[in-house]
């Protein structure tokens, strides 16, 4: 039994959800998110929650449950909340600015990085070393700050790169004499 399956997914006032044509969507103040509906699963709209059931007994069913659970769960949280990630940039010289719908970087390469935001997103520099991006859609927050990361990754000896807020770094030490 999935203990994260068991539970309904309460959908608040001023969201809703429905299901048509292989898919469950909610629509709520930040906008409409939707998901695929698995074969594995059944879903349900009772009294305003949602609820999600193997549809038979199989591992690979089972193995769906708590984790449609969870995207259903995102779903709502999308459409009222919405995500964000915050990076964190350390490093003399690498910096972050947001111009529009493009995200430059200074990051000690001969160029400047230009990353084009993806629909649906913001991202915000309150300083030249901080970048906030949010948007209603976990999975698009979460990919392109790894984007983000992947440009210059922390490493261990002198912290320097991009990190997420909160994230630690293992640090090394240096060549002994």
């Amino acid at each position: 039994m999935s203990r994260i399956g068991k539970k309904p997914v309460a959908v608040p006032a001023g969201v809703t959800a429905s299901i048509a044509d292989g898919k469950l969507s909610m629509k709520g103040p930040k906008g409409t998110l939707s998901i695929d509906l698995a074969n594995e699963v059944t879903y349900a709209i009772e009294d305003g929650n949602v609820v999600v059931q193997p549809a038979n007994e199989t591992k690979r069913a089972r193995s769906f449950w708590g984790m449609q659970r969870t995207l259903v769960a995102n779903l709502v949280t999308g459409v009222t909340e919405g995500f964000s990630k915050t990076l964190q940039i350390t490093g003399v010289g690498y910096r972050a600015a947001a111009q529009g719908k493009t995200l430059k970087l200074q990051l000690g390469y001969s160029h400047d990085v230009n990353m084009d935001v993806p629909e649906g997103i913001t991202v915000a520099t309150p300083d030249p070393t901080t970048v906030n991006i949010s948007g209603n859609d976990k999975q698009a927050v979460g990919q392109f700050a790894a984007e983000i990361r992947r440009w210059r990754k922390p490493e261990p000896y002198k912290g320097k790169g991009i990190k997420y807020a909160g994230e630690y770094i293992f640090r090394k030490e240096g060549k002994k004499k």
